[in-house]
């Protein structure tokens, strides 16, 4: 962590942990594709591909090879064919468009047989340990086939097509950590390329990016090798990685509290420092222009979701608010922070994320992170009244919530033993309560505080 530290209290946590606020946070220079990719550019690592072996159809391998200054990897890509009623998002899919891992390892014809033979599987593969992460990806195949047209009739996509989905491939799941025979994390940890958070597994993504350009102007090219062009260079910026769900993150949350909070520490202390900068009128046109593209952002938003439409709407109306205080702004950022506060929580965040963005010589060395102890602490020792009191003190945003009243107890997470997939399932109508995961925290402290009013006040816990 940095030696610096911050002049002013961070926020309190009953702030930062509203749970409506970090819903509404949004990327920052301490995200962890950011930070990679910053990382990236400031080493000058060099991405190319070392083999491209596909059919005209777009069916076959491709290899990238990956050079940093300390080590060189690859990236190994299989492209199968299947069919629409095969593509499934699901867990239990058995077959996906392209499978691929990064290896820290040259490719030897060994070992991408061994790879061809696993990878393809996920799941049901026994990988090598030099394979740092697993994963497996499904086109949008109304973008895909839209492109790939396009490109082979000598035209760029539509771009209003394009900003409704904003992704020609989406992963369905990246994994590491030594799942199914790939490398432990402690592997990761000792790589210096890839020893900050989802380094290794935001880089995999990141190179299969590149390749879904790639994919798509090969297809194209064996298509009309007369008449295709390639993708733009701006439209491939403006595309990214789709992700199918995102369910494992549920679990994370949970069982890694530590390293979440180290994480909001990090970029708490980093907006301390900023918060207490004076006027600097650089940095404050900067900012504006930074909030102009937040508010356009935010209009070009395409979601079928009504309610985060509303909230679009109302952010980007705030934020036109937010710029104009900004014009007139003459202290230190922390008053505008506060000030802010009239706003929702989205208007809020973006400011914020626009705020760290414009003092990267004070925010970006807070993205180092080498590692915590998450040993939680023993609870050894301590009596009742002890536990009590860490209640009142620390979980008061738990205890405020009315467990008796049915819409705080209507949903719970289980585990599908047939379908192998976190779900939600509805509390009093739905089987498999009594096998309920641990992830109902506010519930469970609240049932700890009632079972400990029942107790003597000296009991050891």
């Amino acid at each position: 962590m940095p030696v610096v530290q911050a002049k002013s209290p961070y926020r309190p946590p009953s702030t930062v942990m509203n749970v409506k606020r970090l819903g509404a946070m949004h990327q920052s220079r301490l995200s962890f594709a950011r930070s990679l990719l910053r990382k990236a550019a400031q080493e000058r690592w060099c991405i190319k591909p070392s083999l491209w072996d596909m059919n005209d159809d777009g069916f076959g391998t491709a290899i990238y090879a990956l050079q940093t200054p300390k080590n060189t990897y690859h990236m190994i890509i299989f492209a199968h064919q299947i069919s629409d009623e095969q593509r499934s998002d699901r867990v239990i899919a058995n077959c996906w468009d392209a499978t691929f891992a990064l290896v820290k390892a040259e490719v030897s014809t060994r070992l991408l047989e061994q790879l061809k033979a696993n990878v393809p599987l996920q799941e049901l593969g026994r990988n090598d340990d030099r394979v740092l992460i697993l994963s497996r990806a499904n086109k949008s195949t109304r973008v895909f086939d839209h492109v790939t047209q396009a490109l082979a009739n000598g035209k760029q996509p539509d771009l209003d097509l394009l900003a409704q989905v904003g992704y020609i491939l989406r992963t369905t799941a990246v994994y590491a950590n030594g799942k199914f025979g790939i490398a432990d994390f402690s592997e990761l940890q000792q790589q210096p390329d890839f020893n900050t958070s989802f380094s290794a597994q935001m880089l995999a993504v990141y190179i299969l990016r590149e390749f879904s350009f790639d994919w798509v102007d090969h297809i194209a090219a064996k298509q009309a090798p007369d008449k295709a062009c390639k993708l733009d260079l701006n439209i491939k910026r403006y595309l990214g990685i789709g992700n199918a769900t995102g369910l494992g993150m549920s679990l994370f949350l949970i069982r890694h509290p530590k390293v979440i909070d180290h994480w909001l520490q990090q970029r708490e202390t980093a907006l301390a420092l900023v918060a207490k900068q004076n006027f600097n009128q650089a940095k404050n046109q900067v900012l504006l222009n930074l909030l102009k593209r937040a508010i356009q952002h935010l209009k070009q938003v395409s979601t079928i979701n009504e309610q985060q439409k509303a909230m679009n709407v109302a952010a980007a109306k705030q934020l036109e608010k937010i710029s104009q205080a900004v014009l007139k702004h003459q202290t230190s950022y922390d008053d505008l922070i506060k000030a802010n506060e009239v706003y929702g929580f989205e208007a809020q965040e973006v400011f914020i994320a626009c705020l760290l963005e414009i003092y990267p010589e004070l925010v970006d060395d807070f993205e180092l992170f080498n590692g915590i102890n998450e040993t939680m602490d023993s609870i050894i020792g301590l009596k009742v009244r002890n536990l009590q009191r860490a209640i009142k003190t620390s979980y008061q945003w738990a205890t405020a919530i009315d467990f008796e009243k049915s819409d705080n107890s209507y949903w719970f997470w289980y585990y599908s033993q047939d379908k192998q997939e976190p779900r939600l399932g509805i509390r009093s109508e739905d089987e498999g309560e009594d096998l309920q995961l641990p992830l109902d925290i506010a519930r469970q402290v609240v049932s700890l505080q009632n079972v400990l009013t029942t107790r003597n006040q000296d009991e050891p816990v």
